[in-house]
């Protein structure tokens, strides 16, 4: 049996009955840039968002760095994040001349500890990026409280969170922004590159709508050097086209996950996902944590079972920071994890007869 580690190919055997005639009128009106498709998606996504703006741009990297932008972060100031998580998050620091400062993960969610937080303060600290890894929302309530003991703001990455709950409250909402990423392969993802900025402030709105148009506040008066840093239209069309299914694809998510969980749960060998009490998951990723972690993947990969790493090397250790000055052992936990973190086949359409499949083969690699 092959088992791909994502099939977007059978999501859109799904929608394209809606998306086909939506591309043809684009394409017959020529509405190429804004325009109703994108006014209407965010106000949609930002309805899902319980947030009270969301501003479509051109990638989850542009919605970092135009938030960062937006709130005033710029040379020399220090941004604290994680070392776990995709280089997205600390390019965009660097873009704007900001150092990225890095805390470690708990050892059970790989979130940021937030109790590491408070010796990573300095006077140069102008801004923290919880990342919601894997579609679990970190601990934002005491992070929050240190960020406003300390006048930090708080931007979220929510990349890979779309839909993710924290105490009841959508990921994203929580900060002074929520920055989302459409890449294809996201449980909301465009049929190309596509991202989102969403909050509850209306200036860091106008100046993110500012921003990602080079800088304009109408057509040919630039009020700051800006980004073409748009949301095309027919991604936008796309995407509220799915963002109407998101809740049952996410849905669907937490049962593979589930599932998982259970036909594990006696491969003492494997470490399945921890769920906070006061987090509701959407499983962008499923990752477990096992000891042999590339002799696994090998030997599912002979079985015709697709896998993944996230992340495999830690950003304190890429050679892209290096002026940093981090070393080996910087961040015990983040390079423990990240040489046994494999990511399992997870998508809404996973069936249950795939999932037994892939379990049935990690049990005969730990038979041998």
């Amino acid at each position: 049996m092959k088992i791909p580690f994502l099939n977007l190919k059978v999501q859109y055997e799904q929608i394209k009955q809606e998306v086909l005639p939506m591309i043809t009128e684009a394409m017959e009106n020529a509405a190429f840039i804004g325009g109703p498709q994108v006014l209407g998606f965010e106000s949609e996504f930002a309805e899902f968002c319980e947030s009270e703006h969301c501003i479509g741009v051109n990638s989850g990297t542009d919605a970092l760095r135009f938030a960062l932008m937006a709130a005033g972060v710029g040379p020399e100031n220090e941004v604290i994040t994680v070392p776990n998580t995709f280089i997205a998050t600390t390019e965009a620091i660097s873009q704007v001349g900001a150092i990225p400062v890095f805390a470690d993960i708990y050892h059970d969610t790989y979130n940021i500890d937030v109790t590491k937080i408070a010796e990573k303060i300095t006077r140069k600290t102008k801004a923290i990026i919880p990342v919601h890894l894997y579609g679990q929302a970190a601990d934002m309530d005491p992070l929050l409280e240190i960020a406003g003991q300390n006048n930090i703001v708080v931007i979220e990455d929510a990349c890979q969170a779309h839909g993710a709950l924290y105490k009841n409250k959508k990921a994203g909402s929580l900060g002074i922004a929520g920055c989302f990423s459409f890449y294809p392969g996201k449980n909301l993802g465009a049929f190309g590159e596509g991202g989102a900025v969403v909050t509850q402030h209306e200036e860091i709105a106008q100046k993110i709508r500012m921003i990602r148009d080079h800088g304009q506040a109408k057509k040919y008066f630039h009020d700051m050097v800006g980004y073409n840093g748009r949301l095309d239209a027919i991604q936008a069309g796309v995407l509220r086209i799915k963002l109407r299914l998101l809740k049952e694809w996410n849905d669907a998510r937490r049962k593979n996950a589930l599932y998982y969980n259970e036909l594990l749960s006696d491969v003492p060998s494997v470490t399945t996902p921890f769920e906070s009490d006061f987090a509701e998951s959407v499983y962008h990723l499923y990752v477990i944590l096992v000891e042999d972690r590339d002799g696994l993947q090998d030997f599912l990969n002979k079985k015709g079972v697709s896998t993944g790493l996230h992340y495999p090397r830690p950003l304190h250790l890429q050679k892209a920071y290096a002026h940093l000055g981090y070393k080996e052992d910087s961040f015990p936990v983040t390079e423990k994890v990240s040489k046994r973190l494999l990511s399992l086949p997870m998508f809404p359409e996973l069936k249950r007869t795939q999932i037994e499949y892939v379990v049935s083969s990690i049990k005969d690699f730990f038979k041998k």
